[in-house]
């Protein structure tokens, strides 16, 4: 069946492709709120509507299985069949803001009334409260047990030690969901707002590179990367991770938008990371030899670069994958907010993502995106040349890589001339609902068709194409990422609204209106 799904699909991309995409991705002249109002939705048929709801109820029900009820915490994960026999044992801040966020889309949806919503809710909030945390930073740890709100120190599916960890990402994304839920219900947004004003962002900012770093460990983890310092007068140094998050299209933006928002990280700081890297031989490590200029915003010099892919020129992520391109716009309005850069980026990097899938690997499919392997255990996986990264995250299972040339500075291999077993997750196919909405329903219906990729807690996590095996599992991030899609879909982007007003809209919104991607169409 992937055969004629390709053969139907692929005379259709070309010319979809280019509609798609807003007048100013294109190389024509138009005017900015243009282009921002052709990357914002399209009308939902009743059908299409009829159909985005079925799938947030199956959803929903997996969340309903996951949570456990006395704590309101989210189980990492479950089996395919939603026996609480299968969760794992687990759970993170990413988790629970994605508990809550889809707890408030499941109201706004009519999944739940307003009352069961409020204690789900309140349960979770009275838990997150009393979570061991590190306080100087109010920042929370990795791993938690979801019985009990324990901090984690082993590994429930291994038994390997644990050293409790700070990640700048996760607690990004469960201040989101705080940040949301204070919003969206007002009698609790006192409870929300307690946890959520406490978390210091500007502890991870590094002021000498005018990066965020990926994390701290508050005890010594005895590994020589890890860097003492102290960035935010904490009182005693913490152990930063070695490196810092460099590129600027990854989802830890997230932490970034809003240290911003709230001044604990300074505004220059969203020009301080990577477009693409400069176009020297220093960088030629990276994947390909980058197209762009150097422009200066807020005093800080920039290299707003992008990556050719395919007669596109697109501002890469780090590997090339979908979430780390678009679950950030979930919540935040960035096509809006800056028309000359994400929204012309987003919808180019969606058609990449479509390019790969239906043309250039042909699998008759598309969205690429860590998951869980279908094989077992957790992976990443991209469009390696829309990443960074020299290796990139790869499609398919054998890791297919392309070798790209570095002109001037070294040599590649020729392209592949077959992909093997590609593995897409639905998840990507519901961020790219706003920017490419026929190709995204298509996908997903005919993922739902052609494997055995629907249970009762909507689509499994992941689909080998060519072998037709399907990773039987539900995650708590990819599931919270279709639910705050479908929020968006059904309840007039209730998830954006909630989240992107106030603040955040008052200091990064400009920051965004300054700039203007190397992107478009050769």
């Amino acid at each position: 069946m992937s055969r004629i799904r390709t053969t139907l699909a692929t005379g259709a991309v070309a010319a979809l492709a280019f509609a798609a995409l807003p007048a100013s991705a294109t190389g024509a002249t138009s005017a900015p709120d243009a282009a921002a109002q052709s990357t914002s939705g399209t009308t939902t048929s009743g059908k299409d509507r009829r159909q985005l709801q079925a799938w947030a109820a199956d959803t929903w029900r997996s969340f309903e299985a996951m949570v456990d009820e006395e704590t309101g915490l989210p189980d990492d994960n479950i089996g395919g069949d939603l026996d609480p026999a299968s969760r794992g044992g687990y759970t993170s801040p990413t988790n629970i803001g994605a508990y809550l966020w889809s707890t408030v889309v499941a109201r706004d949806t009519g999944l739940i009334d307003r009352r069961e919503a409020r204690e789900r809710l309140a349960t979770t909030l009275d838990t997150v409260a009393g979570l061991e945390k590190h306080e100087p930073s109010g920042m929370f740890y990795n791993w938690y047990d979801p019985a009990t709100g324990a901090k984690l120190l082993t590994f429930p599916t291994s038994g390997d030690p644990i050293k409790p960890f700070l990640s700048s990402v996760d607690n990004g994304w469960l201040a989101t969901g705080l940040l949301l839920t204070a919003r969206a219900e007002p009698s609790l947004a006192r409870a929300a707002d307690a946890v959520r004003e406490d978390m210091d962002f500007g502890c991870y900012y590094d002021p000498a590179q005018n990066q965020i770093r990926g994390g701290f460990w508050d005890v010594d983890p005895q590994e020589t990367a890890p860097v003492a310092g102290d960035y935010c007068e904490m009182g005693a140094d913490v152990w930063y991770t070695g490196h810092h998050y460099g590129a600027f299209n990854t989802e830890p933006r997230i932490a970034s938008y809003l240290g911003i928002a709230e001044g604990q990280i300074p505004a220059e700081h969203y020009f301080g990371t990577y477009r693409t890297f400069p176009d020297t031989c220093d960088w030629s490590w990276t994947e390909t030899r980058p197209v762009g200029q150097w422009a200066e915003h807020l005093g800080v010099p920039v290299f707003e670069g992008a990556l050719p892919y395919r007669g596109m020129r697109v501002v890469p992520t780090w590997g090339g994958s979908m979430f780390e391109a678009l679950m950030v716009p979930l919540f935040v309005p960035e096509e809006t907010w800056g028309p000359r850069s994400w929204g012309r980026n987003h919808p180019l990097y969606v058609q990449g993502q479509i390019e790969h899938g239906l043309r250039e690997a042909d699998y008759g499919y598309w969205g690429f995106s860590p998951s869980n392997n279908p094989a077992g255990g957790y992976r990443e996986y991209g469009v390696d040349q829309l990443g960074l990264d020299g290796p990139g995250y790869t499609s398919d299972q054998e890791r297919t890589t392309v070798d790209q040339p570095y002109e001037g500075c070294r040599e590649g291999s020729p392209a592949p001339t077959e992909y093997g077993d590609g593995v897409v997750t639905p998840h990507a196919s519901f961020l790219a609902l706003r920017y490419a909405h026929g190709d995204a329903m298509a996908n997903l219906r005919n993922i739902a068709e052609d494997f055995d990729a629907y249970g009762p807690g909507g689509f499994y996590d992941a689909v080998a194409v060519r072998s037709g095996q399907v990773s039987q599992r539900y995650l708590s991030l990819d599931q919270g990422m279709i639910m705050a899609a479908l929020g968006n879909e059904l309840a007039d982007d209730a998830v954006r609204r909630y989240v992107s007003r106030g603040d955040l809209e008052r200091e990064v919104r400009p920051l965004m209106a300054m700039e203007t991607f190397a992107v478009g169409r050769d």
